[in-house]
C-alpha cells in the first residue's frame, strides 16, 4: 500500500494511505545498511501488520524530488521562512544562512514577516528595501490580525511549502491559521530575552484544506493538493560547501555589478575598483545584506586553518 510520511517520532513514522487512514509504521532494517532514513513527506510503500491497531512497516521510499538537511523534510515545492519584524528583531545573519541553504537546494523562497499589527512602516521598509532586491518575494502579515494570509495561501495553493523560521516569531500560530485542526501548541515568548520557547519538536505534514478568498467568493473548493511541513525552530544553521570564494553566489543582486569589478574573481571585501561596493555606496544594494557577507566571508575564512589540520591527520 502507498503513502505519504506525516511525521517521524523515535523511530516511528506515521504513514497517511491514499485511502485517508494512517499507520504508525517502523522501517525495514534494509534503509539502515543502505543509510537511508525516511523523511517526513517521503512517498513510502507499507506493508499492514495489523488493520485493526493500524500498524505497517515500509518497505520501500520511492525516489525524492529533492531533500533538504535542515529541516530534514523531502518531495517539497517551496519554503516559508518566516520571521518577526520586531519583538524579536530579525537577525539577518540568521535568514541569510537560510537563503544560502535553500539557494543550494534549487528551491523557491518566501520571506514572510510577521507582526506587521505592531511595526513600524519605516521597519517594514528597510526589509523590503534588503530582501525585494535579491528576487526574492517579501511578504508581510499580522497572524494576530489575520493580515495578508489570504494572499499567503494563494501561494501556498497546489504545492508541498515547508514552513521554517526561529522561535518566537509566531510559527505554530500562523500554522492554525493555516489548519485549523492542527491544534498547535502556541508558545509564549520570553519577555525577558525576547526568544520564543521552541512548541514544535518535530517536522510533520499538514493537509491544507481551508478555503482561500478567491475560491469562497466563488464558491468553489480548491481541487489541488497543499500541504504544509511544520519544522522546529532554530537558533542557529551551519553552511556546508559554502566557502569564501564561492559565497558571493548566494547574493543574487551582486551578479549585475560584478563585471564592473577590475579583477576577475573579486571577494568584493578589500579590491579596488569594486563594483559590488561602488553600487552599495550608491544605494543599489542593500548595506545589511552587504555587511552580513562581510561577517560571514570572515567567518568562512577563519574556519580554513581548522580544515587544514583535519586533512593533515
Amino acid at each position: 500500500m502507498k503513502g505519504r510520511i506525516l511525521k517521524g517520532i523515535a523511530g516511528f513514522y506515521y504513514v497517511e494511505t491514499f485511502e485517508e487512514k494512517v499507520y504508525e509504521c517502523k522501517a525495514k532494517g534494509i534503509f539502515r545498511k543502505s543509510n537511508l532514513k525516511p523523511l517526513v513527506g517521503d512517498d513510502v510503500e507499507i506493508d499492514i501488520i495489523n488493520e485493526e491497531k493500524k500498524l505497517g512497516n515500509i518497505t520501500d521510499i520511492f525516489p525524492r524530488k529533492n531533500q533538504l538537511l535542515r529541516p530534514p523534510v523531502a518531495n517539497v515545492d517551496q519554503a516559508v521562512i518566516l520571521f518577526a519584524i520586531v519583538k524579536p528583531n530579525p537577525s539577518y545573519n540568521l535568514l541569510d544562512r537560510f537563503l544560502i541553504m535553500m539557494r543550494q537546494q534549487n528551491l523557491p523562497v518566501i520571506i514572510c514577516f510577521n507582526k506587521q499589527d505592531i511595526a513600524t512602516k519605516e521597519e517594514q521598509q528597510e526589509l523590503y528595501d534588503a530582501y525585494e532586491k535579491c528576487g526574492y518575494k517579501v511578504l508581510f502579515i499580522s497572524v494576530r490580525e489575520e493580515r495578508g494570509l489570504d494572499e499567503l495561501k494563494e501561494m501556498l495553493k497546489g504545492k508541498t511549502t515547508t514552513l521554517a523560521g526561529p522561535s518566537g516569531v509566531g510559527k505554530s500560530s500562523l500554522l492554525n491559521k493555516l489548519v485549523p485542526n492542527a491544534q498547535m501548541q502556541t508558545g509564549e515568548l520570553s519577555r525577558k530575552i525576547e526568544r520564543g520557547k521552541n512548541t514544535t519538536r518535530h517536522s510533520e505534514l499538514f493537509f491544507v484544506e481551508e478555503l482561500s478568498a478567491s475560491d469562497a467568493e466563488s464558491g468553489s473548493a480548491a481541487t489541488c493538493d497543499t500541504y504544509v511541513i511544520d519544522t522546529p525552530g532554530f537558533t542557529s544553521l551551519e553552511m556546508r560547501d559554502v566557502t569564501p570564494e564561492n559565497l558571493c553566489q548566494f547574493y543574487p543582486e551582486f551578479e549585475e555589478y560584478e563585471p564592473e569589478c577590475r579583477f576577475g574573481g573579486c571577494s568584493h571585501i578589500a579590491e579596488p575598483d569594486c563594483g559590488v561596493k561602488n553600487a552599495i555606496a550608491e544605494g543599489k544594494i542593500a548595506k545589511v545584506r552587504y555587511d552580513n557577507y562581510k561577517v560571514l566571508y570572515e567567518e568562512l575564512k577563519n574556519m580554513r586553518p581548522d580544515y587544514s589540520k583535519k586533512a593533515r591527520r
